[in-house]
Parts: structure tokens; C-alpha cells; sequence
């Protein structure tokens, strides 16, 4: 049986959530650039392709929560509170409780990154409670082209998971050297858990591995529950009208998700940024 989306129509439902799956990818393909036309032709590209629908939905989300908290900040009231205003300190307040239960040195920047990773993971996980056919097929509309490939959920990018990981990953290095110097660094790797100089060799067998695992672990847990959830919603989806029921309900099941795992990401932030910022006596 043929399944249908817009104006097109797809040969079996593994081809309609395959192509639902697909990127709009640039890169250099046969010694020219452009657009990739099919699965094989995007991982053809290499290393170097870059995957624009993804890229261009998290600028935008992220413009678009940067702008509301800034547009709040300068209409915030000492009287008595708007929604919007009541909603942004919530969500403040929560991080700033998150941060002061989890991180127990001085820094100014931890806050704001942590309500910035939170903010900005949560809208990207929300992409996946729009209906999985409706912005692709914008996009085929605006593009006149009703094959092209184009990705809602930017967290169901490992591109983007891993972006993100390795970035706090390279601030842990980073604080990491600035509080605890080269030596101090190293030590946490020579001399844990056994302190002595002899067993070093041993400890940083044990240390090392869990120390890289560090943000392949955090790209992977929040990619893989997201493209879950995804491939959930798309496999619904080919039950045509039938699917309302179901839709809503695992739709309000993924609100928790979507939530849970933007709040594990900037716990782990924090965690990873405390513990580069201890320093052992």
C-alpha cells in the first residue's frame, strides 16, 4: 500500500519514514557542491557535508528564545506579573536551584549557561510534538521540489548531540587547567582512585576510558531517546486518520520526555563543570 504526504506519494511506509529521516545536506560531491538527492549521495559527502535543516532550526530557536528572554527582561514588573513573565521566572528560578544544588565553586558563567543549554535543548526536543509531515512539507512547497529532504528535530542529529557534548566537553578541559593547573589536572588521572605514584599506570587505565566516555555518553543519551521518540511519531503517522488517538497520547508522554532529557543535559553540564572545578587537597 502507497502512503502520502502533500503531493507526495511514497511506495511503502518504510520509504515514507526513511525519507522523513533523511537531511537536507550541502557538501562536495564528484568535485562539485550542492545538495544531496538521496541517502547515499548525503553520506557520499563526507565529513565536511553539513546538514542544513538541522543548522537552520537551531538558529532560529535559537534567536527566537534569546529574543522572548531579553524581550521579557526589558517589560519585567516589580507589580503583578504577566504569563510570560511569570513563565521566564520559573523556569530562572528552577535553574538557578539546579546550579546552587550541584555546583559548589564560583562562577558567574555556569547560571547562564545552564538556563542556555536548558532553554535551547528543551525547544529543539519540542520540535518533535509538531506533526512529523507538516514542516517537511512546508519545506517541499517553498522549495518546489516535493523529494526534498528536510529534518524537523535538531536533536535527533548526532551531529548536533555531539556538538553539544563536545563542547562542554572542551570547557571541562578547559576549567579543568584553569583551577587545578597541568599538574592538578593530571593528578586526577595518576592518582585516582589508588594514591599511590607506583599504581599511576593502573589509574590512568581506569580513569582515562570513563573521562572520554564523558561526552560520547551525553551526545548518545540524548540522541538516541529523541530519534525514538521520532521514528514513535512517524510510525503512528502511517495509520492515516487513525492515528489521532494514538498521536495525542504519545504526544503528552513526550512532553515529559522532551523535558527529562533537556534537564538531564544541563544537570551533566553542571556536574562535569563542578567537578573540573574541584580541587583535591
Amino acid at each position: 500500500m502507497a502512503e502520502s504526504s502533500g503531493d507526495l506519494l511514497y511506495e511503502s511506509g518504510t520509504e515514507y519514514v526513511s525519507h522523513h529521516l533523511g537531511f537536507l545536506t550541502f557538501g562536495k560531491l564528484d568535485g562539485h557542491w550542492g545538495f544531496a538527492h538521496s541517502a547515499e549521495e548525503a553520506a557520499a559527502m563526507g565529513f565536511w557535508a553539513l546538514n542544513v535543516d538541522t543548522m537552520l532550526i537551531s538558529f532560529v530557536l535559537a534567536l527566537g528564545f534569546m529574543g522572548f528572554y531579553y524581550f521579557i527582561s526589558k517589560k519585567m514588573t516589580s507589580g503583578v506579573p504577566g504569563l510570560a513573565q511569570n513563565i521566564v521566572e520559573m523556569i530562572v528560578e528552577f535553574v538557578i536551584d539546579s546550579v546552587d544544588g550541584a555546583f559548589h565553586a564560583k562562577n558567574k558563567f555556569i547560571a547562564p549557561l545552564a538556563l542556555t543549554v536548558f532553554s535551547w535543548v528543551f525547544l529543539m526536543n519540542a520540535m518533535d510534538l509538531v506533526p512529523v509531515d507538516w514542516i517537511p512539507l512546508s519545506a517541499q512547497l517553498i522549495a518546489g521540489d516535493s523529494h526534498l529532504y528536510f529534518k524537523a528535530v535538531p536533536t535527533t542529529d548526532i551531529n548536533i548531540t555531539l556538538g553539544f557534548a563536545t563542547t562542554v566537553f572542551l570547557m571541562v578541559i578547559y576549567y579543568s587547567l584553569k583551577v587545578k593547573g597541568p599538574m592538578g589536572f593530571a593528578n586526577d588521572f595518576l592518582m585516582h582512585p589508588f594514591p599511590k605514584w607506583y599504581l599511576a599506570p593502573l589509574n590512568l587505565l581506569l580513569e582515562l576510558p570513563g573521562f572520554f566516555a564523558k561526552p560520547v555518553s551525553l551526545a548518545l543519551r540524548l540522541y538516541g531517546n529523541m530519534f525514538a521518540g521520532e521514528v514513535i511519531f512517524l510510525v503512528i503517522a502511517l495509520l492515516g486518520w487513525y492515528q489521532l488517538p494514538l498521536h495525542f497520547a504519545w504526544a503528552v508522554f513526550h512532553i515529559l520526555v522532551i523535558t527529562l532529557q533537556a534537564y538531564l543535559f544541563m544537570m551533566l553540564t553542571i556536574v562535569y563543570l563542578n567537578q573540573a572545578h574541584s580541587v583535591d587537597h
